[in-house]
């Protein structure tokens, strides 16, 4: 199966482990991922425009079509992307973290240890518990604020990390994803990812 990933930024390219460990969930076996670059599409057009122009670029048998809550209600966000993506022949699947992405990430201490190039750092990282952190208002923030310290470098030298590199290795060191059910926004995702499949599978 191939699928492209479309979404808000560049940042959000580290959705596709995530996204093959979840299709893999459920029995995929033969994956192949694509980013879609939003470089590549005009961005001035309606995002419908702009998805029949990713599948043009990027043609796939499974769409993911990413947009952050942020300050709107989840089932909006949803709502959203099935209107823009109502015309398209291909399946899709909208990927909806409540507020952003980076949420999902504060999850693994290892993980962001690794990211961090210090896996066996001491430093207290003070991450959320899990049922916590779609009430986090600026989870971005939060995150390269525990990079910062996982690094274990003085403050002098934390300025200087590429904290952004470091956010983009998280989730390839994550193995496996579960932790994230204890989140409705990720079980929604899984519940629409078992759905198309079965859809899929059902032609």
């Amino acid at each position: 199966m191939t699928y492209t990933l479309i979404a808000d930024g560049t940042s959000d390219r580290v959705l596709m482990p995530l996204l093959t460990w979840s299709l893999k969930r459920y029995g995929v076996t033969s994956i192949t991922p694509q980013w879609a670059d939003l470089s590549r599409i005009p961005r001035a057009r309606k995002r419908d425009h702009q998805l029949r122009v990713a599948l043009d670029l990027y043609p796939c048998d499974l769409l993911f079509v990413h947009r952050d809550a942020e300050t709107k209600p989840f089932a909006a966000r949803r709502q959203e992307i099935a209107d823009a993506a109502n015309e398209i022949e291909v399946p899709h699947v909208p990927v909806v973290p409540v507020r952003m992405t980076e949420a999902w990430l504060l999850t693994s201490e290892t993980a962001i240890r690794a990211a961090a190039s210090n896996p066996n750092g001491a430093d207290e990282l003070q991450l959320p518990a899990i049922r916590r952190i779609e009430q986090i208002p600026d989870p971005k923030q939060m995150l390269h604020e525990v990079l910062a310290r996982a690094s274990g470098l003085g403050a002098r030298r934390r300025s200087k990390l590429p904290v952004e590199q470091q956010v983009h290795r998280i989730t390839s060191y994550i193995d496996d994803f579960s932790a994230l059910d204890e989140l409705e926004a990720f079980r929604a995702l899984q519940r629409d990812i078992q759905a198309v499949l079965a859809h899929i599978a059902g032609r």
